[in-house]
């Protein structure tokens, strides 16, 4: 089959299309005929190496110490099932599934063996196999923070940074469908982009004085690792939750906080590798509450000039990279 090998860390360019063996299925495992992947940040956070000082050698040990250990990168993906395992019971062969494959990688790749246990989950039936693709890591990992560890409720403030990402767009989603006053931050030309996702305010954040647009915030979510804590602390209430996606460990003023006061301060928590946020999510899609937001889609040959695109660090949403 035909995959994108990642040749060792750096730019775009050690991607490289190869053909590779097929995988047969274990036993409880299903072999999925991959339709469609993304260019996550966890895609071009791996190959590129750019993790923060704090992480670098345990990361090279748990990655690979030259290259990717797994070489096939691609963290989610849509497909239809192919055959299974003699000990799967959940699906079956044609089942239209999506997926996330943080642990594992291998969605740049025409087939991918998954476990039936896993972060698996049949696709929405309103849409596509591209929508679908950029929903497992995105739209669940806004659901994580947000409902399982933040527990947002009905009326609560929420200021969301980085709205026009992957994580952003469904968080902005996600908050409004769960009853939140959302204020959300981006720049200039994402602003109708975010309104029309729902957030009651928008605030650009190439305007000198967008802080002091700031109010008091429930919960605040960063999804992108820009906007000094010093800057949130104050716009924080006294018992708010501070959540950031993009910092795996708390700096000094972090644990300080969070020894001295009532705000809870949450960073580099993962979702659990298992089905089911996929099937809530899957649940809130088929509701027309939740959808993906697209920049630019490219076949898998494409895969270079789709990771340039992505260092630009300007995408709105996600990309979607087709492969069958």
């Amino acid at each position: 089959m035909k995959a994108v090998i990642c040749t060792k860390y750096g730019p775009p360019e050690v991607l490289q299309i190869q053909e590779v063996e097929k995988p047969i299925p274990k036993d409880n495992e299903v072999l999925v005929k991959v339709y469609a992947s993304t260019v996550s940040a966890a895609d071009y956070k791996v190959r590129s190496f750019d993790l923060p000082a704090s992480i670098w050698l345990p990361a090279r040990l748990l990655l690979g110490l030259r290259k990717p250990r797994k070489s096939i990168l691609g963290m989610e993906l849509s497909g239809v099932i192919e055959s299974v395992g003699k000990d799967v019971k959940s699906f079956k062969v044609g089942d239209q599934v999506f997926a996330a494959t943080l642990q594992t990688f291998g969605a740049y790749a025409e087939y991918i063996c998954l476990p039936e246990d896993g972060p698996i989950a049949l696709i929405p039936i309103n849409i596509s196999f591209k929508e679908a693709a950029a929903i497992p890591i995105g739209a669940r990992t806004a659901f994580h923070y947000l409902k399982t560890i933040a527990q947002l409720n009905i009326g609560q403030k929420v200021l969301i940074y980085g709205a026009s990402g992957s994580v952003g767009t469904y968080a902005v989603q996600l908050a409004k469908y769960f009853g939140a006053k959302v204020t959300a931050i981006c720049s200039t030309a994402n602003m109708s982009l975010v309104k029309s996702l729902g957030a009651d305010e928008v605030i650009d954040y190439t305007k000198q004085d967008y802080i002091e647009q700031l109010k008091k915030y429930d919960i605040i979510f960063i999804t992108v690792d820009k906007l000094p804590f010093s800057t949130c602390k104050k716009a924080l209430d006294y018992k708010g939750t501070y959540l950031n996606v993009g910092r795996p460990l708390k700096n000094l003023a972090m644990l300080w906080t969070s020894l001295t006061s009532s705000k809870k301060i949450i960073v580099g928590e993962n979702s659990p590798e298992n089905s089911e946020v996929l099937t809530i999510l899957k649940e809130i899609v088929e509701e027309g509450q939740l959808k993906a937001v697209i920049d630019r889609s490219y076949h898998l040959d494409q895969i270079v000039e789709a990771h340039q695109y992505a260092d630009q660090g300007h995408k709105k949403g996600n990309l979607v990279i087709t492969v069958n």
